[in-house]
C-alpha cells in the first residue's frame, strides 16, 4: 500500500511553459487531475480496508494474538479516519479550482506557489501564513 506522501511524490510534476500565468487553465487542470487521482486512490484503499476487516474479523483464541489483531485494526481505522479527512480537503480543493480560489492563500490572498502546491495540493496557506497560524496555535491564540 502506497502512503499519501508517496502518491504526491510519484505523481508527475507540472512543468509550466515559459511566462505561463500562475494557475492558468492548463495548470488548474493538472491539479484537478492530480486531486481526483489522489481521491480515487484513497477511496480504493478504504474499500480494501473494509473488505480486509470483514475477512479477518474472526477472533483468535490466544489473548496475545487477539490483542495484536485489535491493535492492528485500530491503527488501520485511525489511518482511514485521517484519509477521510484528507478526502474532505481534496473535495474543498476541487471546489476552489471551480470557483477560482485554488492556489491562493486564504489569509493573505497571495499566490501559494507552484512548488508548495505540488508538494501539498490541498494547501490553503502560504508557508509564511502557515507558520504564523502554527505559532498562534502553539501560543493558544487560535
Amino acid at each position: 500500500m502506497e502512503n499519501n506522501s508517496d502518491f504526491i511524490e510519484n505523481y508527475p510534476a507540472y512543468s509550466p511553459e515559459k511566462n505561463e500565468e500562475y494557475m492558468s487553465d492548463r495548470m488548474l487542470e493538472h491539479f484537478r487531475q492530480k486531486l481526483v487521482a489522489w481521491k480515487s486512490q484513497l477511496i480504493e484503499e478504504a474499500s480494501s480496508t473494509i473488505s480486509h476487516l470483514q475477512k479477518d474479523s474472526s477472533t483468535p483464541a490466544d489473548p496475545n494474538d487477539r490483542a495484536s489483531m485489535e491493535e492492528d485494526f485500530a491503527l488501520e481505522l485511525r489511518t482511514r479516519d485521517r484519509e477521510r479527512k484528507l478526502i474532505s480537503k481534496i473535495d474543498k480543493s476541487l471546489r476552489d479550482i471551480e470557483n477560482g480560489e485554488y492556489g491562493y492563500c486564504k489569509m493573505s490572498g497571495e499566490e501559494i506557489g507552484l512548488a508548495r502546491m505540488e508538494a501539498r495540493p490541498t494547501a490553503t496557506l502560504t508557508v509564511a501564513m502557515k507558520r504564523k497560524q502554527e505559532l498562534r496555535e502553539k501560543q493558544g491564540v487560535a
